[in-house]
């Protein structure tokens, strides 16, 4: 065997004098230091750490070394800018003085189904241990921006909370005086049955003419329900005649009535967020599983 400039090696060293193992998903090479006779182990970082660097580590473990290099299977010198993460794809030959050592790299797949467990407990520990040490302080600055934004909200709907009650209180009225209305006709119109029955006319003159308003009245109601598909039930006729004056209100005065909803419900969902944020056993639920157990 013969080096890359044709100086022949004294000696080929099989593969299992120099070891690749991985701990804690980093390569460690285990090897025989020549002239201090004992092994040595190198932990590298693959994806930073150059074949330049690894060398110049084991010369400064062993004084003795005064020639280090890497070459590739052929025989080629693998230059020292090369990251080991690329040297450790594919067997090589460590080179230390006069020695070769075969070096062969355990297979990238095996590796990774061998370790996964491994590392995904180790991210688990970074993450618990970053979120253990810095949580509090994102939980203050969180907390502070929520509130800035509760104060701004509010500001914007004090106006618009004032303009509607004024309008719901005009809704309301004219809903109420609509109702004392429709009670004062039915009064009036019963009045005027009876002094036509008993006064003016008889009871078989009369029969027809109530059955009449009877049969008016049936077909008014069920023109209602074509209307509005409901049935004629007091209180929500009542609602629905009180919306009707609501919206007609609001547009008069210019009051946008879906700013003020998207107003609401982003004040609900900021004060939800903040009671999220002050919950540490419920910060990171997502909202709709929080309001199933509730």
């Amino acid at each position: 065997w013969r080096d890359w400039e044709g100086a022949p090696y004294s000696t080929l060293v099989p593969s299992d004098e120099v070891t690749i193992n991985y701990r804690h998903g980093l390569p460690v090479i285990t090897l025989m230091l020549p002239t201090r006779s004992e092994r040595c182990q190198f932990t590298v970082k693959p994806v930073v750490t150059t074949v330049g660097a690894f060398l110049q580590d084991v010369q400064r473990e062993d004084k003795g070394i005064e020639k280090a290099e890497v070459l590739a299977a052929d025989g080629s010198k693998i230059s020292d800018a090369t990251l080991m993460e690329v040297l450790l794809m594919n067997d090589f030959k460590l080179v230390l003085n006069n020695t070769a050592y075969n070096v062969s790299p355990p297979v990238k797949d095996k590796l990774s189904s061998e370790h996964a467990t491994e590392m995904e407990d180790i991210k688990s520990l970074v993450h618990r241990l970053f979120v253990a040490l810095h949580l509090e302080d994102h939980q203050i600055r969180k907390e502070r921006e929520l509130l800035q934004k509760l104060d701004h909200l509010k500001g914007e709907l004090l106006p618009l909370e004032q303009m509607k009650a004024r309008i719901m209180d005009s809704a309301d009225a004219k809903t109420s005086r609509l109702l004392w209305v429709g009670l004062a006709l039915m009064s009036t119109q019963g009045g005027a049955l009876a002094w036509l029955t008993w006064w003016v006319y008889s009871w078989d003159i009369m029969e027809p003419v109530t059955y009449f308003i009877t049969y008016g009245s049936a077909m008014a109601f069920y023109a209602y329900f074509v209307l509005t598909k409901q049935d004629y039930i007091y209180p929500h006729a009542k609602d629905r005649q009180f919306l009707h004056y609501f919206y007609r209100k609001s547009k008069k005065q210019r009051f946008n009535v879906e700013r003020y909803n998207k107003l609401k419900d982003d004040l609900a969902e900021t004060e939800e967020s903040l009671r999220r944020l002050r919950q540490p056993l419920q910060l990171r639920l997502p909202i709709q599983e929080i309001n199933d157990k509730d």
